[in-house]
């Protein structure tokens, strides 16, 4: 598997950035790799699957409310789509 498998999951994600409404749709979306997450050391899975449980956490609340950022959380998705990328490029 290649760096540019995760084109389509950092095309959703700045989608998202752009309509927060749509984060069951990402978030599925983010559940569905697991060829990619197979593709990467276990740990990658671990911090991915955390990071979307928490995303989706963040969606039932109003940022106010909630304990923390969905925008530091897609932050967090977007750097470790970064560093995915360069894994799977080395």
């Amino acid at each position: 598997m290649s760096a540019s498998a995760l084109a389509p999951l950092l095309h959703a994600l700045a989608q998202l950035r752009a309509d927060a409404s749509g984060v069951s749709a990402f978030c599925a979306q983010a559940r569905a790799q697991d060829a990619l997450l197979a593709a990467l050391p276990p740990r990658y899975g671990e911090v991915w699957l955390g990071l979307i449980d928490r995303l989706e956490s963040s969606a039932l609340f109003s940022e106010e409310s909630c304990s923390f950022s969905q925008s530091a959380l897609l932050d967090n998705l977007e750097g470790w789509l970064v560093k995915a990328g360069d894994v799977l490029g080395a």
